[in-house]
Parts: structure tokens; C-alpha cells; sequence
């Protein structure tokens, strides 16, 4: 069975339009959730809303929102009055401008969704303003109404589709300066940053996600299984924490080289092949 789109509505560029659907490129559904259940009858838990001064069990039709406007003292928010500000939803992912993939601030993306044609009648549009984007190396930057809220969402080429990231505001970034700026400008030598090359250089790889591997995740569903199969539970022994102070960090740089290099590899200078070996010494490659 097909997932259904969380949104539907228009893809605009100027007049040229097309009809779309955005689904959600992430879940959580595969991840282990539980649920609080009572020890002693093992039935689920069900949450109730507790006045914090009177400690009365408060009922559905009596919550409202409030806001803190000094301690204890709340300015009351009807869903009435939500709505007079509720942006009105007008279907349309209208795409404003066309910015560098570069200078799109990491820290801004926040969630990603698959973007796709509705309908037979608005492939052409859409494959037309994909393969626009796709030749001019651009990311788009539209506005979409979700939730009630406008979102600003980055539009770019993915596959025979589109990634559609909604990305946050300003205002919900933190400044970087409130954490780097104690780091300073410690003095290390040239010779450190080129060892610290090569061990980059003997780890080199591609971005492979299928590599990545949940260890939790995996001991998790292990635990439940054996729970579940009435087996006992051993708990571990805790590891002992080993505090390693980097006393001489060139000598952690040389013994990190020559512990993850492969065989070819060796340090600046060294010869890398073994006694009796033809042919020159090979240096680490800097891919």
C-alpha cells in the first residue's frame, strides 16, 4: 500500500505551475518504542493533566493555553484566537528565488521530504523546472504552509524527483560564538596538521549509509526478544574508563598513523615497503 502524501497542492515557478505531493523522506516507524505500563497489573498507563496548585485531575474541555508573561501570572490564548493569525493555506509551494547548494547554512535544514508530480499532467512542468535547477546547479527557495505555519523550504534536484528540506528561521539557531570562542588559537606546528593529513588520507572512504549500523537499536530488539521469552537479563560488567592524557601530541599523531594506515601507507619521509621489496617507496595518497 502506497503512503499517503502529508501534503498536495501546486508547485509554482512565475506561470509555470504543476500539481504535487510531499512525503516525509525520514521515519521513525522501524525504531523500538515502548509504552509506560503498571508494574504490578502490567496495563498501560494512560496520562492525566494535574493542576499544579490544586493537584485536581483537570478534564479535556477545561484546558486551554497560556502564556508566561512573569512567574505564575498567564495571559489565557483561546483557539479562537490562534485562528485570527492561522496563515491561510493556499496549496502552493511558490518558489521566490534561486540560491548557490553552498550557501545554504548547514544548521538550517531541518526535515526533508520526497517531492513529486500528481497526475500525468504536470510531469512535463515539473521534469522542466528540475532539470532547470539540476543544469544551473541551484537550489531553489520557496514558501509552503504546513501545520498552520509558513515554513521555507530549499528545492533541489534528488533522482527523478525533488528533495523538498523545510528549514528553520533565524531565531531558532544558536550563535556558534557562544561555544568556539573559548577554544582560542592554540599554536600547533605545521608538521602535526600533516600527520593529522595522512591519517585522514589512510581513512578516506565514500558516504556509504548502508554501513551505518545501530548498535543500540540492534540490542534493544535483542532485549525485548529475550524478555519476551522469559530468559534472564544479565547486566554487564561496567567498562572501566580509561582517561588517556595526550602528554606528546606529535607522538599520538605518529602512533595513530601507524596504527590505522594500511600496510602501503607511512609516514612523511619513511619508506613504506618492507626489506628486500622492489620498486620506489610509496607515499600515502592524499585522496
Amino acid at each position: 500500500m502506497a503512503p499517503r502524501p502529508y501534503w498536495k497542492g501546486t508547485l509554482k515557478l512565475s506561470l509555470v505551475t504543476c500539481p504535487i505531493a510531499i512525503y516525509p523522506a525520514s521515519t521513525a516507524a522501524e525504531k523500538t518504542h515502548f509504552h509506560q505500563i503498571n508494574a504490578r497489573t502490567k496495563h498501560r498507563l494512560r496520562q492525566q493533566m494535574v493542576d499544579d496548585e490544586t493537584g485536581e485531575v483537570v478534564e479535556q474541555e477545561d484546558k486551554t493555553r497560556g502564556y508566561e508573561l512573569s512567574k505564575g501570572r498567564y495571559v489565557e490564548i483561546e483557539p479562537e484566537d490562534l485562528k485570527t493569525i492561522q496563515v491561510e493555506s493556499t496549496r502552493t509551494l511558490e518558489i521566490d528565488r534561486f540560491v548557490p547548494q553552498d550557501e545554504i547554512d548547514p544548521r538550517y535544514r531541518e526535515k526533508p521530504y520526497y517531492i513529486v508530480p500528481e497526475g500525468k499532467e504536470g510531469v512535463d512542468a515539473f521534469a522542466v523546472i528540475r532539470d532547470a535547477m539540476k543544469n544551473k546547479d541551484r537550489v531553489a527557495l520557496g514558501r509552503i504552509v504546513m501545520g498552520g505555519r509558513e515554513h521555507v523550504m530549499a528545492i533541489e534536484p534528488f533522482g527523478n524527483g525533488l528533495l523538498g528540506t523545510r528549514l528553520r528561521y533565524p531565531y531558532e539557531i544558536r550563535s556558534a560564538d557562544d561555544y568556539f570562542r573559548d577554544i582560542g588559537k592554540p599554536r600547533i606546528t605545521k608538521d602535526m596538521v600533516t600527520l593529522a593529513e595522512h591519517i585522514l588520507a589512510s581513512k578516506a572512504a565514500h558516504f556509504d549509509p548502508s554501513e551505518f549500523k545501530d548498535a543500540y537499536e540492534s540490542a534493544l530488539k535483542a532485549l525485548v526478544k529475550r524478555k519476551a521469552a522469559g530468559k534472564t537479563i544479565a547486566a554487564p560488567e561496567e567498562p572501566r574508563e580509561e582517561r588517556g592524557n595526550v602528554i606528546d601530541l606529535m607522538d599520538a599523531l605518529r602512533k595513530s598513523l601507524k596504527s590505522g594506515a594500511p600496510k602501503s601507507a607511512a609516514p612523511p619521509g619513511k619508506t613504506a615497503g618492507r626489506k628486500g621489496s622492489r620498486g620506489r617507496s610509496r607515499r600515502p595518497s592524499a585522496a
